[in-house]
């Protein structure tokens, strides 16, 4: 897939950081796909940039995993990985539980509707094979009780971890019916909220983030 060309004519001065940010949000949000290769001359005419920031961002991105290199030979966009998806889920897992238990005393008839809502909006996008609506309401739902947990460390480590699961998120919800046990899992974990019962909702989480990632596996990803 090309690099979008709507930046085309930003500013000589963008920012390193700018540069690195739209690429990592390429790369992230499947603009950019696996293995597709990245050219720094190619990225710094369309960004209108130097090749020094570029180069940059890119080796910034290898860092992280996002991209990957073989010197004097390409660079490219890095493939993606399941052992990555097995050692951050339980991160998110642990924390998204901590989340939950300082959130649920505070969450409202009207939040819990909205998570009705919200799982009804994953139940169309899986139906229309929408990979992208599908993580966002995924997403959404989740971060209800992020946000409504209280702890503005705890959100920001979430959003940071989740932003490198997105990728992940994309590839499992591309994957055939590999949604459609989220809705049940979710739906049960909204019944316990519902009821007040937080220990039961917490092992709903627990259940639905640890058999998605079994999901994932299964799909034969590398």
């Amino acid at each position: 897939m090309p690099i979008p060309l709507t930046v085309a004519r930003r500013p000589r001065s963008l920012a390193r950081e700018d540069v690195y940010t739209h690429l990592s949000t390429w790369i992230i949000d499947g603009t950019l796909q696996p293995e597709e290769p990245l050219r720094d001359l190619d990225i710094a005419q369309r960004l209108g940039v130097s090749r020094t920031p570029v180069r940059e961002a890119l080796r910034r991105l290898e860092d992280e995993g996002l991209v990957e290199t073989a010197l004097n030979r390409w660079t490219r966009v890095a493939r993606l990985h399941t052992a990555q998806a097995a050692e951050l889920y339980p991160v998110v897992e642990a924390l998204e539980v901590l989340a939950l238990q300082l959130a649920a005393p505070a969450i409202t008839e009207q939040e819990v509707t909205h998570l009705h809502d919200l799982n009804t909006a994953l139940a169309t996008a899986l139906q229309q094979r929408n990979a992208g609506a599908a993580v966002e309401a995924d997403t959404a739902l989740h971060r209800l009780w992020i946000s409504k947990s209280g702890n503005s460390e705890l959100q920001q480590t979430l959003h940071a971890l989740k932003r490198k699961l997105r990728r992940i998120e994309l590839a499992y919800f591309n994957a055939a019916n590999a949604g459609q046990a989220s809705l049940d899992e979710h739906a049960a974990l909204i019944a316990a909220l519902q009821a007040g019962d937080t220990q039961t909702a917490v092992r709903a989480l627990q259940h639905n983030w640890q058999a998605s990632l079994s999901r994932l596996q299964s799909t034969g990803s590398s």
